[in-house]
């Protein structure tokens, strides 16, 4: 038996920093210790300003994934306030941040994820030269039209955000700018224009044919433009198989509308949907780079160990929602809205699941984004006001594109007394808890290929890239 140990990262192509501990037993990855080793401290920031800061400064956590921030805080301050956004309102915030969702899914497929697979290693598989034209780094050709693509569907956060990252414009009680009809038009026809894209590069079919994919093999079976040549590759490698996950899902609800959510809220757990108990969420700090005890984040405080004394080992914090961990992002929003093929990749719940449910994910978002932009009634209320009180608490729930994000706030005086923020990183990157359960990215790295001279192992890349960390969010 060989035993020895092996230190990834810093990663490339992540936002922040990362490191991943790894045992390695006979080849294969035997534990995990992942690892967020920066501090920054934007709940201490918070403290002591104005709650409507809150709309200014936590967009600023994120680059990548700001309009998400700033809607879990609208939607905090709106439910201290006893606010609720207008109908318009509320439909045009769940189109802006499904636009940034989706903007996040096609930077991660194609710009993140599969640029792995025109490694040279790879360059005996049938399907290497295909994914070297289209994805190489800086060069490929799928690459290159979806950057384009994406700046043209920006067009709309252009027309509606005001801009694009850190806008202003969600707001408690819905959006700062009503759409004229001319405005309308032009947001229906970005939509269309990226749905060209789509069906011309992407899935290579039209976005419904595409949903109306509902099993694992289908998928694997689909031929048809830059997804297929990723079932392709999935299939020679057994990415099925990679990095499976525990099968616990958690999802607060994507794009919160008048008439429910886009994607709906809720818990998988031993094949089946239960309500989320919101009361049972603690942040384990045992094997933190924090002082003090398990709490629900309404009850958070974030005290950085200055000594960073053992067995802590990341700046991270280990939530858990009724003493388990729970994976969150593309697949669970799938998994829970009950979309049959999620449901099959989820049996195994690996590599492929993942990124198979990201690129299902941006087939019914634009669905969704066409139905809301047909909705815009550019006559209707877009904002509600209301006034400021001394004293509240209230929580934000939204759904990022990496998965369930909370911002849970309290203040006295108009000034916050604390803000404590869960983001989709923190569930899936957390690191152990006091039982020692390992953190779902953790779990996941078990039983990874490592080959003889591997300093990177591509298996553990393929894992790690399947979560498309955000390690900034994780340690705001």
């Amino acid at each position: 038996m060989s035993t020895s140990r092996l230190v990834v990262g810093p990663f490339n192509r992540v936002e922040g920093d990362l490191e991943v501990h790894l045992d390695i037993r006979d080849g294969a990855v035997a534990s995990a210790r992942v690892n967020a080793p920066l501090y920054r401290g934007f709940e201490r920031m918070l403290e002591g300003r104005d709650p409507r800061d809150a709309l200014t400064i936590t967009p600023r956590i994120c680059g990548i994934c700001s309009i998400s921030q700033s809607a879990a805080a609208a939607r905090a301050l709106g439910d201290a306030m006893g606010l609720a956004p207008t109908a318009q309102g509320a439909q045009m915030a769940a189109l802006i941040h499904a636009v940034e969702n989706v903007c996040d899914h096609l930077t991660h497929f194609y710009l993140f994820f599969m640029p792995d697979f025109t490694r040279p290693s790879y360059g005996a598989q049938d399907w290497h030269g295909l994914v070297t034209e289209r994805f190489t780094a800086m060069e490929g050709s799928g690459a290159r039209r979806a950057v384009e693509a994406r700046a043209q569907l920006m067009h709309i956060l252009g027309l509606m955000a005001g801009k694009w990252p850190h806008t202003l414009a969600i707001q408690p009680g819905g959006v700062t700018r009503t759409p004229t009809r001319t405005e309308k038009m032009r947001i229906i026809s970005t939509l269309r224009s990226f749905r060209r894209f789509l069906e011309a590069e992407l899935f290579g079919a039209s976005v419904e044919t595409f949903v109306a994919v509902n099993t694992q093999d289908a998928a694997l079976d689909w031929g048809w433009g830059d997804a297929g040549l990723f079932f392709r590759a999935a299939a020679g490698l057994d990415l099925a198989s990679m990095g499976r996950g525990a099968g616990r899902y958690l999802s607060f609800g994507a794009y919160p509308l008048p008439q429910g959510f886009g994607f709906a809220r809720g818990l998988w757990q031993q094949g089946a949907v239960h309500d989320v108990p919101l009361a049972a969420i603690a942040e384990d700090l045992s094997h933190s780079w924090m002082l003090g005890t398990a709490r629900h984040p309404s009850e958070g405080l974030t005290e950085p160990d200055e000594d960073m004394r053992d067995p802590a080992y990341s700046w991270c914090k280990a939530p858990r929602l009724a003493g388990q961990p729970v994976e969150c992002g593309a697949l669970a929003r799938q998994v829970i809205d009950g979309h049959p093929m999620a449901r099959d990749l989820a049996q195994q719940g690996g590599v492929l699941a993942r990124v198979g449910a990201r690129l299902l994910e941006i087939a019914r978002t634009q669905i969704l984004m066409e139905d809301l932009a047909g909705q815009i009634d550019p006559d209707a209320q877009f904002m509600m006001k209301s006034e400021m009180p001394d004293q509240g608490a209230g929580v934000g729930l939204v759904e990022a594109a990496r998965g369930a994000l909370g911002h849970w706030l309290r203040f006295e005086g108009v000034k916050i007394d604390t803000y404590q923020i869960i983001a989709p990183t923190t569930w899936n990157f957390s690191p152990r808890d006091e039982n020692g359960q390992p953190g779902p990215l953790e779990a996941a790295l078990v039983g990874a290929d490592v080959r003889p001279g591997e300093d990177t192992p591509l298996s553990v890349q393929h894992i790690v890239r399947s979560f498309d960390p955000c390690m900034v969010c994780t340690v705001h």
